[in-house]
């Protein structure tokens, strides 16, 4: 099981029943996929989707339906299409529960840059600067280096997409909570310890009173098993 689908498994749990839910362009759209069938959410793209499906088999699927990022998807019956309007409306309205994203930088303050790599021409911020204040809770769904590099940091030095927004950050070794007090980690992957995800984290991390082994949907999960 690679990085990504680690980060996608875990973060297909954090869902509740009649959760909306909205995924971001990129690794965030394999959270479809593993959503527990006994959960029942109503995933949104800001495109102008609402009930969107699992992505299709290779091959398949239909090119006149696809998510904000391009990619195609597969609908639920009952699914809705409408305008990006009324979509950002939906979104500005504070009736997203949860909105899944990736991230270049996270800092301990729960800032989040997401959207520009100074030097780096770009076609602007997109639809997550609505998304990160306009959702009940932002999860960020991203591997925890980038070449090596943390992206986990003290303080954001990319330009920031939304100052003090995020909740949880999941990545392939560990489930990091932003608090007042700083980053704490919540649970951690599978053979990893937190000194390991102390050495690629450029900020202090602060140990939850009792860490759990990280659960992936579809996997054999113990909710009391302990690091």
């Amino acid at each position: 099981m690679n990085a990504k689908e680690i980060i996608a498994r875990r973060a297909a749990l954090e869902p509740s029943d009649n959760n909306l839910i909205n995924l971001g362009i990129g690794l965030p759209t394999m959270i479809a996929n593993f959503v527990p069938a006994d959960v029942e959410i109503v995933l949104q793209s800001e495109n102008g989707i609402l009930g969107v499906g699992p992505k299709p088999a290779p091959g398949e699927g239909d090119w006149h339906i696809y998510d904000a990022g391009g990619g195609l998807v597969t609908v639920k019956p009952g699914a809705m299409f409408f305008d990006s309007a009324y979509s950002f409306s939906l979104i500005r309205g504070g009736h997203v529960d949860i909105t899944f994203l990736g991230a270049l930088q996270v800092d301990e303050q729960g800032n989040l840059a997401s959207w520009m790599v100074p030097g780096r021409r770009v076609t602007g911020m997109g639809g997550a600067m609505d998304l990160v204040v306009g959702a009940k809770r932002v999860v960020i769904t991203m591997e925890h280096t980038q070449k090596g590099t943390p992206k986990l940091l003290a303080a954001c030095t990319y330009p920031l997409t939304a100052v003090g927004v995020v909740d949880r950050i999941i990545t392939e070794l560990a489930v990091i909570d932003v608090t007042p007090k700083g980053f704490v980690v919540r649970e951690l992957a599978e053979g990893v310890t937190f000194k390991d995800v102390c050495d690629v984290t450029d900020a202090p991390l602060i140990p939850d009173d009792q860490i759990l082994k990280m659960r992936l949907a579809g996997v054999d999960n113990r909710e009391d098993d302990r690091c």
